[in-house]
């Protein structure tokens, strides 16, 4: 039995010692048995089943989201710019909090105005589904829409095509410098608090 007052330091290291033991003997094992990579998951998962053991959950890291001094700072940037497109375009994904892949695939034909939505076509989890806008974003979207009438996206690059999510990535980053926000910032940080 354990004293209390002794250092558990020695106990800690000893169970260290012996689990990374049994992890080099199975992998040991595995390799013998030159099991692919099904079978070795196989394996894992009854041993985890008669051990009773469970995968830890995974901590996911919530992001920290702009403040609303900061998010107007950085839309003030944008209009600063001049770039109409840039303007509409990200505050399209403000409004919708699409993701920027989902964005980039929009296109014009799955606008629907007068409804004030969107079809997204094979979305998150290769789903469709409708998102909304606001009505008052309507005539912006409107006006983009006639002023760029042979694009076939919604919004599309100085070389006719879709823009890449890398991108619009690089655009929203562009953005954080110039309105001087520290803080690491992607479109899914387009939220007030």
């Amino acid at each position: 039995m354990l004293d209390p007052s002794e250092n558990c330091d020695d106990f800690v290291s000893a169970t260290n010692n012996a689990k990374s033991e049994i992890v080099s003997r199975f992998v040991s094992m595995v390799r013998k048995e030159r099991l692919d990579y099904d079978e070795f998951l196989y394996v894992c998962q009854q041993a985890r089943r008669r051990l009773g053991l469970c995968r830890p959950k995974r901590h996911r890291k919530l992001p920290q989201l702009l403040s609303e001094p900061d998010l107007k700072r950085f839309f003030r940037a944008i209009q600063e710019c001049g770039d109409v497109e840039h303007e509409i375009m990200l505050r399209f994904l403000f409004f919708t909090s699409i993701r920027v892949s989902e964005l980039v695939n929009i296109k014009v034909k799955d606008v629907d105005l007068g409804g004030c939505k969107v079809f997204i076509d094979q979305g998150k989890g290769s789903k469709d589904r409708y998102i909304l806008f606001p009505a008052s974003f309507r005539l912006i979207l409107s006006s983009h829409l006639q002023s760029h009438a042979k694009n076939r996206y919604l919004f599309e690059s100085s070389r006719f095509g879709p823009y890449t999510t890398r991108r619009i990535q690089q655009i929203v980053q562009e953005y954080r410098t110039k309105a001087g926000i520290e803080q690491r910032v992607h479109p899914h940080l387009f939220v007030t608090r």
